[in-house]
């Protein structure tokens, strides 16, 4: 199909994403659409800064989140093809001190296994979100985080893993990720907008701001730094520069008569490297396969490679069908919104001439939120988790206030997990205050020694259980459930004061 034929295709599409960002109160978002070496569609629609009024142009600057995973197992690829690492050589090879809490992964473990999520550690999230450690520190945490999976035997969506791959592309090749991938990828390829750093975005003539819904509002909230842990999901792009690394995914790592990448690493980036868990299990989606820094799945029939990404305020997602080299890029700034799930697939759909799929309503029914209410008057914007980097909204009801068993001091100290660090239990003049990562988090007593903590950041609450001494007048420990990994052993902090 022809370039002007695929932009005839999708008139109406202006409409359709003004619905989409009323639909489920989205902020602003960004569009694109290539078609090998031509841009169909560009547009910025909505505000990149709600209270002053300032529209999404495609030059704003959005936060990819986990989009980023793609430029780390790129950066891999790039050391491959000069001899310096072996998708299959462990990676204590390299690092002579890297320790995991199983023996075998520690011994066995390949960048490989990293970078397609099967190295049998859950998400452990708490231990670098809002964290002060460096990248190297959280590198070394990651022998006190206890595994669920046996090494290679079940894929598990990671971020720590990613940072880790991230640290030893920098370490082998002397320098830090962020200047590996700046000098070898972004420079390369034209990407002179995109950065690592939020407090650099700031800096930038034309950024998002991060929204997230709060009573029926869109409320600004402040941006995440996640530097430390970069390699999983810290870029900020725009659509200029996200066009040019689309097709240089088309173009198979060749770039301006440059191969950048040999396409032997590319078609392995590419490839189902490990059966994956999709919220879109679907007719339209029926299987779903990971390969280094992409899902793979096929969409009605079609192969589609891509990755989304979610950070604070931010969601994005990066798609291509490479049979039939097009190319779709969708950024906003909403937190946890769906809108460049329902916006990407609604293009492939236009553009492969096939009847649309109403994505709002099936995605809603996939991830079981139905509802009585029309398609056309949907509760509030979920929180889906489809590569989220934050934690996802329960429905938990709220508790009934119970009044405490004994007194606040026998809870109040300092409470430390070699993994996590520390955590600090105060009494305020609320009751008790659970404080982690400089996170403060309300608790709210439900008995049995157990409280309600809230996550006022995550929207999200869980429940932290104290195991008292023999006397039964000072609490030792803290049991804490493990987030978005229900049915995992929980993590004990210890009380050291």
């Amino acid at each position: 199909m022809t370039t002007t034929k695929l932009r005839t295709s999708l008139e109406g599409l202006d409409e359709f994403i003004d619905e989409q960002l009323q639909l489920w109160n989205g902020v602003g978002t960004a569009v694109a659409v290539v078609h090998k070496d031509e841009v169909v569609w560009q547009k910025g629609y909505g505000y990149r800064d709600l209270e002053s009024k300032l529209e999404v142009t495609p030059n704003t600057l959005f936060a990819i989140g986990s989009s980023t995973k793609a430029f780390t197992a790129a950066t891999a690829a790039l050391l491959v093809d000069q001899g310096i690492l072996d998708w299959d050589t462990p990676v204590k090879s390299y690092m002579k001190d890297f320790q995991m809490f199983d023996p075998v992964a520690t011994e066995r473990i390949t960048i490989r296994d990293m970078l397609c999520h099967r190295s049998g550690l859950p998400r452990h999230e708490l231990v670098w979100y809002n964290s002060p450690r460096t990248r190297e520190e959280l590198v070394r945490t990651l022998q006190y985080l206890e595994p669920n999976q046996d090494f290679r035997n079940k894929w598990q969506y990671q971020n720590l893993m990613y940072m880790t791959a991230g640290y030893l592309v920098g370490q082998l090749n002397e320098t830090s990720w962020e200047q590996m991938v700046q000098k070898t990828l972004f420079n390369p390829l034209g990407m002179n907008s995109s950065l690592f750093s939020v407090e650099k975005m700031q800096l930038q003539p034309d950024y998002a701001y991060p929204y997230m819904e709060k009573d029926g509002q869109n409320t600004r909230i402040p941006f995440r730094a996640i530097d430390a842990i970069g390699p999983a999901g810290s870029i900020n792009s725009n659509l200029i520069d996200m066009i040019a690394w689309l097709q240089f995914q088309l173009h198979q790592g060749q770039w301006e008569g440059t191969s950048l990448i040999s396409k032997e690493q590319m078609k392995i980036m590419h490839s189902p490297q490990m059966p994956s868990d999709s919220p879109f299990i679907s007719q339209e989606l029926p299987m779903s396969t990971y390969g280094l820094g992409w899902m793979i799945e096929p969409y009605r029939g079609h192969a589609m490679i891509h990755h989304g990404g979610a950070i604070d305020g931010f969601a994005s997602q990066v798609a291509f069908l490479p049979e039939e080299q097009i190319g779709i890029v969708v950024l906003s700034n909403t937190n946890g919104s769906i809108i460049p799930y329902t916006v990407a697939f609604h293009i492939m759909d236009r553009l492969l001439g096939l009847e649309p799929v109403n994505w709002s309503f099936k995605l809603r029914k996939l991830m079981g939120k139905e509802s009585t209410e029309t398609e056309a008057n949907p509760e509030n914007p979920l929180e889906v988790p489809i590569q989220a980097d934050t934690a996802v909204e329960e429905n938990i009801e709220e508790p009934h206030i119970i009044p405490c068993d004994r007194p606040y001091t026998a809870y109040a100290g300092i409470y430390t997990h070699p993994g996590y660090g520390e955590m600090s239990i105060q009494e305020t003049t609320d009751g008790l205050q659970a404080t982690f990562n400089a996170i403060e988090m309300p608790m709210e007593y439900t008995g049995k020694d157990t409280f309600s903590v809230e996550f006022v950041l995550f929207g999200l609450k869980i429940t932290y259980t104290f195991t008292l001494n023999e006397s039964s007048e000072v609490a030792q420990s803290i049991s804490i459930p493990l987030l978005l990994e229900p049915g995992t052993k929980p993590i004990e902090f210890i009380r050291v004061s």
